[in-house]
């Protein structure tokens, strides 16, 4: 078992871009605002039980109920593309519901260990050794933590222009991935 120092930085790159922390700032500030606390630590824990239980389960689950890993790549490449569009548009395809529960429901799912993330997960285990995938949830989850904890002093110190042009940034990172997992998954 050996860890690939260019497979850990490209996963958590791209769970970084899908998972999205940074453009989700806003919507934690509201969040925290309408439940009064957020608990980074359990909403962490959470998001990263989820992400490794699926990462081992994932596949499993879907032969159960009979899709194969190249269909759900390909599904969840057409959500992480219009996740991107959102980001890249400003527009809203995906309804946000509001919870009294803000640390597990809706911050560590489907916030963070969301559709995207998880199709994300399954396809990389296609293309990446596991060890350095879950390498690269827990680098992400340590950062999902301490933006979790630092949302007020991260809005302020990129203002809202900065988070807007994260929001961009990452939004065209998101379309290239889908882009990607659409044409791997498929053989175009």
């Amino acid at each position: 078992m050996f860890f690939n120092f260019k497979e850990i930085a490209s996963i958590t790159m791209i769970l970084f871009a899908i998972i999205d922390i940074l453009g989700s700032i806003p919507i934690i500030i509201d969040l925290r605002q309408k439940a009064g606390k957020i608990e980074s630590g359990k909403a962490s824990i959470v998001a990263m039980i989820l992400m490794i239980a699926f990462l081992f389960v994932g596949e499993s689950m879907l032969k159960l109920i009979g899709i194969d890993v190249a269909s759900f790549a390909i599904a969840g490449s057409l959500v992480i593309f219009f996740i991107a569009m959102e980001m890249v548009l400003g527009m809203a395809f995906f309804k946000e519901d509001s919870f009294e529960t803000a640390s597990i429901v809706p911050l560590a799912f489907p916030l963070i260990a969301g559709a995207g993330t998880m199709t994300t997960i399954l396809s990389l285990k296609s293309e990446y050794e596991t060890q350095n995938i879950i390498v690269g949830i827990l680098i992400n989850i340590g950062i999902i933590y301490i933006v979790l904890k630092n949302t007020y002093r991260l809005e302020k110190l990129l203002g809202r222009t900065g988070l807007a042009v994260l929001r961009k940034a990452f939004g065209v990172i998101l379309l290239a991935i889908a882009i990607k997992l659409f044409r791997s998954n498929t053989g175009l």
